[in-house]
C-alpha cells in the first residue's frame, strides 16, 4: 500500500515538475500547494491468491502485520499479538516471551504442535514424526508480519490439523547501504529486553542481521528467564528473473521451571513456586538456501533446503505438585534430578512450480511440488543428575535409562490446481500423497524389547478441494476441505517419565477440515465470518489414573472426536473528528468439541465418555478492543474472554490432589496500550497487561513442564522505545 502510495506521489510530483518547466516563467514562479499523504497500515490482511510458489486461492487465512501492532510485543503476549484471530487458544506454560503456545479449532496447543510451523516458508518444528513441537523461538521483534492458513490448505504445506503458520522476516530498506534498528524494553519483575539490527542493499546482495538478548525474573518464585537470539538473512538477485537466498537462525533460552501447584496451593498464592531446581533450555539452528526462478512470464520454481539442528535439554525432579521436593532423611541431601537430552538433527527440500496458463479467456493455476524429510532424534532420557539445584546436565557415567535413535524419512508429492471456471468463480482440487517411515535403534528401560515396535510405515494420501466465489466489488465467498492426519510420535510410544504409560495399540489419528465462509469490505466496516468442521479420528490423549494409590498418566487413543463452531470477525473505522480516527473490533469464536465413539479405561473398568467435551476446548473465545489515534498518539484497549474448560475426557469438575484434573475456571483478561511517535524515526510504547491482575490459569498439563497448575502472569507493564536509523 506505502509503495503504490508513494510511486504514485511521486509520479504526481514528477508530472508537476516537467508541467512547470515547459510553462512560461511567469507561471513557472508559482508555489505549488503543499499535500499531505496519509496511509494506514492494517494489521490484518488476506493471502494473495499465489505467493512464493503456494496457492491461497479460496483457504481461509489471516496476515498480522506487526508494524505499529498495539502488543506486548517484547513478552510475545499471544493474545494481544493474535487478538484479532478469531479462535486461537493460548497456553501459558513456558515464561514470559519463551514460547508460543497456540492452537486453533478445538486442538492441542503445546508448543503449537498441530501448525506446520515455519519461519520465511521454512519448517522449524523439531521433528515432524518424532516431536512435532517447535522449540525454535524468533524474539517477535524480527518478525515483519504472520501468516496464518487454516486446516483447508494442508495440501499445500502438510498433513497438520491445525494448519501453517508462518513468520515472516523484516525487510531491510532497499534503497540504503545501511539501516539500523533497535528495540529496548524494561518492564515489570525484572525485564530487560534489547533488540538490534542492520540491514540494507550493496549492489545485487540485500542482507538483514538482528541479535536478541531478554532476560526476566519471572512473575513467580523460581521462574527467572535468559534468552537470546540471533539471524543473518541474504538475498541475492543474480539475474532479473533468479533470486538466490541463506538464512542462519539461532534461539537460546533457559527457562527456571517453577513447578506445578495443587487448587489449594494456587488459592493460597499463585506466585508461589513448588521446584527450585528444575530448568530447561532449548537451543535451536535453522539453516537454511533457497533459490526462486522466473522460468517464464508465467511460471515460478522455487527450491528450499533447511535443517532444524540441536538440543532439548532439561533437569527436573518431576513428581506431581502435591509431592515436595525435600532433603532426603538418608542422605541429607536432595534427590537425584533426571536429565534428559533431545538431539535433533531434521533435514528437509522442498520444491515447488507454479504455473498460470488459459483456459479460453480465463487464467487458470497449477501448484505442485515434492517434499522429502530425513530425520534422525536421537533421545537420552531418565538420566541420574545431581542432588544439586543449579542448572547441571551432569549424569552418573553410563547413567541414560533410555538411548534412542527415531530415524524417519518421508517424501510427499503434492498438486493442486485453481481452475478459474467463469470470472468470479474458481474451484482448486488437489491431492497429497505420502510415504515414509520411522524406525527404532537403541535401548530403553521399563520396557521389553520385544514389546518395541522397530519400524512404523507412513502411507497416505490426502485429497481437497477449495471454492472461491467473488460476490461482489470487496466481499467474496469461500469454501474449502481437505483432510488431515497426524502419526503416532516418540513421545506416544515411548513415555517420557515415570510417571507416564502409554497403550500398546496405539493408532495414528485421521480425519478432516472443512469450512464455509464469507469476507469483505464496504465503507469503513470489513469482516470475515465463517462456519468449520474438523473431525479428528482415533484422537490421542492423556488421561490422569491411579493405580494400588500410585498416580500415573496413560497415553492412548481416546476416540473419535468433532469440532464444529462459527468464526468472526468484525471491525470498524471511522473518523471522529480532524485526524482523531477510532476502531472498534471484534474477534469471537464459538466451539461444539465433543467425543464420538470414546472410552476410556479407569482402573479395572472402561468408561463410555462419548458425548463428553473435549480437554481445553471452550464455549467460547472472544477479544474485543478499541483503538484511538491522533497525529503522534495512539491508545487502545483489549478485553479477552475464554469460557472454561475441562481437563480430561472424564470432564472432572472438582480438582484431583495432584491439581492435574479438574475444571478450568473461565477468565477476562482487560489490557492497555499507548504510544507516542517522537520523531519519525523514534516510537516511544507503553503496555498494561492483565489490568485488573486477574490470578488465572490457562490448562492443566498432563506432561511437561509438570501435572498441576500453571499460574499465568498477574499485572505487569512494559515501556519499550523504538529508534530507527
Amino acid at each position: 500500500m506505502f509503495k503504490h502510495l508513494l510511486f504514485g506521489a511521486g509520479m504526481v510530483l514528477a508530472s508537476a515538475t516537467l508541467g512547470a518547466q515547459s510553462q512560461p516563467d511567469s507561471l513557472r514562479d508559482q508555489h505549488l500547494k503543499t499535500v499531505d499523504i496519509n496511509a494506514r497500515i492494517e494489521q490484518i490482511e488476506r493471502l494473495p491468491e499465489t505467493q512464493g510458489g503456494f496457492l491461497w486461492s479460496g483457504k481461509k487465512n489471516e496476515v498480522i502485520n506487526l508494524q505499529n501492532l498495539d502488543a506486548n510485543i517484547a513478552e510475545k503476549t499471544p493474545r494481544q499479538i493474535f487478538a484479532k484471530v478469531p479462535g486461537v487458544f493460548v497456553y501459558d506454560m513456558d515464561g514470559s516471551g519463551n514460547q508460543t503456545n497456540i492452537s486453533t479449532r478445538g486442538l492441542d496447543p503445546h508448543r503449537g504442535w498441530e501448525f506446520n510451523i515455519r519461519t520465511d516458508g521454512i519448517m522449524t518444528n523439531s521433528d515432524i514424526y518424532g516431536y512435532p513441537a517447535s522449540h525454535f523461538s524468533l524474539p517477535m521483534e524480527a518478525i515483519g508480519r504472520i501468516e496464518l492458513v487454516r486446516g483447508t490448505g494442508a495440501l499445500q504445506y502438510g498433513a497438520q490439523f491445525g494448519g501453517m503458520l508462518n513468520y515472516v522476516i523484516k525487510q531491510p530498506d532497499s534503497t540504503r547501504k545501511v539501516n539500523w534498528e533497535t528495540i529496548n524494553s524494561i518492564g515489570s519483575y525484572g525485564l530487560l529486553s534489547t533488540y538490534n539490527a542492520l540491514g540494507g542493499k550493496i549492489g545485487r546482495l540485500q542482507y538483514y542481521a538482528f541479535y536478541s538478548k531478554r532476560v526476566s525474573d519471572g512473575y513467580r518464585e523460581n521462574s527467572e528467564s535468559d534468552y537470546d537470539g540471533q539471524g543473518l538473512v541474504l538475498k541475492y538477485a543474480a539475474s532479473k528473473n533468479l533470486t538466490l537466498g541463506a538464512e542462519l537462525l539461532r534461539s537460546n533460552y533457559i527457562y527456571h521451571i517453577p513447578g506445578p501447584l495443587t487448587d489449594a496451593m494456587f488459592n493460597a498464592d499463585p506466585r508461589q513456586s513448588s521446584r527450585s531446581r528444575n530448568y530447561f533450555n532449548p537451543e535451536i539452528y535453522v539453516p537454511s538456501v533457497s533459490l526462486e526462478w522466473e522460468t517464464g512470464p508465467r511460471s515460478l520454481l522455487v527450491w528450499r533446503a533447511s535443517a532444524v539442528l540441536g538440543e532439548r535439554r532439561s533437569v527436573m525432579w518431576d513428581r506431581p505438585a502435591n509431592i515436595a521436593d525435600t532433603i532426603n532423611r538418608a542422605t541429607f541431601d536432595y534427590n537425584a534430578r533426571q536429565v534428559d537430552i533431545d538431539a535433533f538433527n531434521s533435514y528437509t527440500t522442498e520444491l515447488r512450480y507454479l504455473l498460470h496458463y488459459h483456459i479460453g479467456s480465463n487464467t487458470s493455476t497449477l501448484a505442485a511440488g515434492m517434499q522429502y524429510i530425513n530425520n534422525d532424534l536421537h533421545r537420552r532420557q531418565l538420566g541420574k543428575g545431581t542432588t544439586g539445584s543449579d542448572y547441571d546436565l551432569t549424569i552418573e557415567p553410563d547413567a541414560w535409562g533410555r538411548d534412542l535413535h527415531l530415524k524417519s524419512n518421508n517424501i510427499a508429492l503434492f498438486v493442486e490446481n485453481k481452475f478459474q471456471i467463469t470470472r468470479r468463480f474458481s474451484l482448486s482440487p488437489g491431492l497429497r500423497f505420502e510415504s515414509g517411515n520411522s524406525r527404532f535403534i537403541g535401548s530403553t528401560t521399563y520396557y521389553d524389547p520385544s514389546e518395541l515396535e522397530n519400524k512404523i510405515e507412513h502411507q497416505f494420501p490426502l485429497l481437497g478441494i477449495n471454492a472461491d466465489f467473488v460476490a461482489g466489488k470487496n466481499h467474496s465467498l469461500y469454501a474449502g476441505f481437505s483432510q488431515a492426519y497426524r502419526p503416532v510420535i516418540l513421545k506416544d510410544i515411548i513415555p517420557g517419565s515415570i510417571l507416564e504409560r502409554t497403550d500398546k495399540n496405539l493408532k495414528d489419528a485421521y480425519g478432516y477440515n472443512a469450512e464455509l465462509g464469507w469476507r469483505g469490505a464496504t465503507g469503513g466496516f470489513k469482516w470475515d465470518v465463517s462456519a468449520f468442521m474438523l473431525q479428528y479420528n482415533n484422537r490421542l490423549g492423556s488421561v490422569s489414573l491411579e493405580e494400588n494409590g500410585t498416580f500415573y498418566i496413560l497415553r492412548t487413543n481416546i476416540g473419535n472426536s468433532l469440532t464444529y463452531g462459527l468464526e468472526t470477525f468484525g471491525e470498524y473505522g471511522f473518523e471522529i473528528a480532524d485526524k482523531l480516527r477510532c476502531n472498534i473490533f471484534t474477534s469471537t469464536a464459538f466451539f461444539h468439541g465433543r467425543y464420538q465413539d470414546a472410552a476410556v479405561r479407569s482402573g479395572n473398568t472402561t468408561k463410555d465418555v462419548s458425548g463428553n467435551k473435549l480437554e481445553s476446548v471452550p464455549d467460547v473465545i472472544t477479544r474485543n478492543g478499541i483503538s484511538f489515534k491522533m497525529r503522534k498518539w495512539s491508545l487502545s484497549g483489549l478485553y479477552s474472554f475464554t469460557a472454561e474448560t475441562f481437563a480430561d475426557p472424564f470432564n472432572t469438575v472438582e480438582p484431583t490432589a495432584t491439581g492435574a484434573v479438574g475444571l478450568v475456571p473461565s477468565y477476562g483478561l482487560l489490557d492497555l496500550h499507548m504510544s507516542y511517535l517522537i520523531y519519525n524515526n523514534m516510537k516511544l510504547r507503553l503496555s498494561a497487561n492483565n489490568v485488573t491482575d486477574k490470578q488465572y490459569f490457562t490448562k492443566r498439563p498432563t506432561f511437561y513442564p509438570g501435572p498441576g497448575i500453571w499460574p499465568s502472569d498477574g499485572r505487569s507493564v512494559v515501556l519499550t522505545l523504538s529508534v530507527k536509523l
